[in-house]
């Protein structure tokens, strides 16, 4: 098995990574969103424009 990340072979306390940075890696990319699983739930629809209409109302407008 290679690391999804840099293709290097895994080592077995980072499995599927092959080290702890790679795995760091991936994590920051589901937390920043690159990686998403899809969903045509209604409710999950409705509640991310709820959620990007309420961002947008908070945001500061430029001048």
């Amino acid at each position: 098995m290679t690391c999804p990340q840099c293709k290097k072979d895994t080592v077995q306390q980072y499995r599927p990574f092959c080290s702890k940075r790679c795995a760091d890696i991936d994590l920051g990319k589901w937390f920043s969103g690159d990686y998403a699983v899809p969903s045509e739930d209604p409710e999950d629809q409705e509640a991310a424009f709820e959620a990007m209409t309420s961002l947008l109302r908070t945001q500061p407008r430029d001048s």
